[in-house]
């Protein structure tokens, strides 16, 4: 009994543990199975012990964080619906403005008012978030590790909003269609800028009566709102950059077709004023072109385009066109005919150039007057004192080289000085209505300068001494002469010259009708003096003493006719050599002084000849003797005094075209005194 009590024990025992072990089993999968479970919960306790934790915290906070994220969340929302609409404008803002200008200009305003709210109300948005998150940290309604993320957030939102590259939303954009408009700008300046045309300098006349026509209207007003929308976002300098840089090219490109190659030319590259006269002449046309029609049409332009942003900006603008487009070169060449050896001649172009400024005064001042022309105007002082101080100092020069040419030797052909003929017409041209009121301004100017009054005569008494030392120079050159006849014969010609070429004219009524009829005289005068010491003399030769009365025979006749006829013949070939170098300039005293000679000595010889001529005619050396018929004698005083070609005495003052002749010029500029 106890042993099978024992075995039930075993057996239930056995159970037991069996039932055990499959209930360990059963627990085991069980466990197995929930691990993950609880992973999963252990991974989301953090997050449900944050999400509890506002239950937790005290109910005043719990109920005031609504109205602080309601705050943060309007700005928010607001600033996220215009940057959406900012979006929604880049296809027209990326598109061509040529098509529709006004449409793009306006899209492009709603983006600079899209941007500015969004500049003004990102900052404001972020502050709110800040102050969200400042009161969830110190009423610990959140998480440390969520409130750690928002201020990454919040920081990295700060930061872009301080940052300079990104400090508006979507500013690529806006550089974008700047850019573009920018492109349009220069397009619509290029395709209206049209060069005025010209169809050679010849005709400029005619073409500066023609202003240049400005852009069209339409295209101004396009003009002026795309400058309007540029300056608003500071590109304004960009523009006048661009604008400058196609009007000046335009004036440029108007100036091309007058061939202005010439302002360039450095003072090393010509001799003296005169191989450029052409160029001083060309350049006070081409300034007064270029000052009244080019420029003038620029400035006017200029302060149509850019008259809404200010006097001194489109001021500035014209400032530049104007330096770039050549004005600085037309002054620059003007200095550089300064700079260039003194000459008279010189003093004329000076004259000239002073005129052409003087004449353009007022449009300088106008044009030019401002702050921001101030290197023209600096350029345009210092040409002016440059002309004023060069004309002075060679006009007052002009007695001294007078002067001094009088130890130079005279014509040795008699003629009138090339001096002579160059003073006299130099003074008239001073004395002129061309050159007397420049000439006499500039004097008055340079008087005020040194603070001296200009005296009334200043130039006509300065003229007057001119000439006087000319006088004293005719004087001292006819003594210089070997030969008295030809000093007679020298100053025949020029007491002529004076009469003559002085009548009637500015500097002659300055002389006065007594000056020139004492000059008249003194030709007579001389013209009988040396008549009378040359052909004169050779009549005499020719003397009928002894062959009337002569009872010796036809042989005695014979030979004293011979002696007689070789005497004048030495006599009048002797005479002829010599004063066929002479010179007389005048023809009509050249003729007369010819018919003078012919009527003295050819009728005593045609007389002689039909007398006694025959005597030796049948002599078998009459050829000898009767060397020259009548008509030969008359033919050749008459071909007399012609002036030579290529001479130095002979020629005239004057080339054919009325330009001075550059021979005493050059004479005046080879004395050491000359400045």
């Amino acid at each position: 009994m106890a042993s099978m009590k024992s075995i039930e024990n075993l057996v239930a025992a056995r159970k037991s543990l069996k039932m055990s072990l499959e209930k360990s089993k059963a627990l085991a999968f069980a466990l197995e199975k929930a691990g993950p479970r609880l992973e999963e919960i252990n991974q989301r306790l953090p997050s449900l012990e944050a999400a509890v934790r506002p239950i937790r915290a005290q109910k005043e906070a719990l109920v005031a964080v609504g109205g602080h994220i309601d705050r943060a969340v309007g700005p928010a929302a607001a600033v996220l619906k215009v940057f959406d609409a900012v979006h929604g404008l880049e296809r027209m803002l990326l598109s061509d403005p040529r098509s529709d200008l006004s449409g793009y200009l306006a899209v492009l305003k709603r983006l600079e008012e899209a941007l500015r709210f969004l500049a003004d109300n990102c900052g404001l948005a972020i502050q709110w978030l800040e102050d969200i998150v400042e009161y969830l940290e110190d009423n610990t309604v959140a998480d440390d590790r969520y409130l750690s993320n928002l201020k990454s957030s919040l920081k990295k939102l700060r930061d872009l909003q301080t940052d300079e590259e990104k400090a508006r939303l979507e500013g690529g954009l806006l550089e974008a269609a700047l850019d573009k408009l920018e492109a349009e700008f220069r397009r619509l300046l290029t395709e209206n800028s049209v060069p005025l045309p010209m169809s050679s300098s010849s005709s400029l006349g005619e073409q500066a009566c023609i202003a240049p026509s400005p852009l069209p209207v339409p295209v101004i007003q396009k003009l002026q709102a795309v400058i309007e929308r540029l300056s608003s976002n500071k590109r304004l300098d960009k523009c006048i950059s661009i604008y400058v840089e196609v009007r000046s090219s335009n004036v440029r490109a108007s100036l091309q077709a007058l061939n202005l190659d010439y302002l360039e030319i450095s003072v090393s590259e010509f001799n003296d004023v005169q191989s450029i006269e052409v160029y001083i002449a060309q350049w006070g046309k081409h300034l007064e072109f270029a000052v009244k029609h080019l420029f003038e049409a620029e400035y006017n332009l200029c302060n149509d385009v850019f008259e809404k942003i200010g006097k001194d900006k489109w001021k500035d603008c014209f400032a530049k066109i104007a330096a770039q487009a050549g004005m600085l070169a037309f002054l620059q060449f003007g200095k550089t005919v300064t700079e260039s050896k003194n000459d008279p001649i010189k003093l004329l172009k000076l004259l000239d150039i002073f005129s052409s400024l003087n004449k353009l005064r007022l449009d300088f001042n106008r044009l030019f007057g401002g702050q921001a022309c101030i290197e023209i105007q600096n350029m345009t002082r210092d040409l002016i004192k440059r002309v004023i101080e060069g004309a002075c100092a060679i006009f007052w020069e002009l007695l001294v080289q007078v002067e001094l040419q009088r130890r130079n030797p005279p014509p040795t052909d008699g003629s009138v000085p090339r001096l002579v003929s160059f003073i006299t017409d130099y003074c008239n041209r001073l004395l002129g209505d061309d050159y007397r009121p420049i000439l006499t301004q500039v004097l008055v100017i340079h008087r005020s300068w040194k603070q001296e009054k200009f005296q009334e005569g200043l130039l006509t008494d300065a003229v007057l001494n001119i000439i006087k030392a000319m006088d004293i120079n005719l004087e001292t050159w006819s003594k210089a002469y070997d030969d008295t006849t030809l000093s007679y014969l020298f100053l025949m010609n020029n007491h002529w010259y004076f009469y003559k070429h002085l009548k009637g004219t500015k500097l002659g009524d300055l002389l006065g009708d007594a000056w020139l009829r004492e000059h008249e005289q003194y030709k007579e005068y001389y013209a009988v003096v040396y008549s009378r010491e040359s052909w004169s003399r050779l009549p005499g030769l020719l003397s009928r003493e002894g062959l009337i009365l002569f009872s010796g025979g036809r042989a005695t006749a014979r030979d004293l006719v011979k002696k007689r006829l070789k005497a004048f013949n030495e006599a009048f070939d002797d005479m002829y050599k010599k004063q066929s170098n002479w010179v007389v300039s005048e023809k009509d005293l050249r003729e007369k002084t010819c018919q003078l000679a012919v009527q003295t000595i050819v009728p005593v010889y045609r007389s002689y000849m039909q007398n006694y001529g025959p005597l030796v005619e049948q002599d078998a050396s009459a050829s000898k003797y009767a060397k020259y018929t009548a008509q030969n004698l008359e033919k050749m005083l008459s071909s007399l005094f012609q002036p030579k070609l290529g001479k130095y005495s002979s020629a005239k003052a004057r080339h054919s075209n009325g330009k001075l002749n550059n021979t005493v010029t050059n004479q005046f500029q080879s004395t050491p005194t000359v400045v």
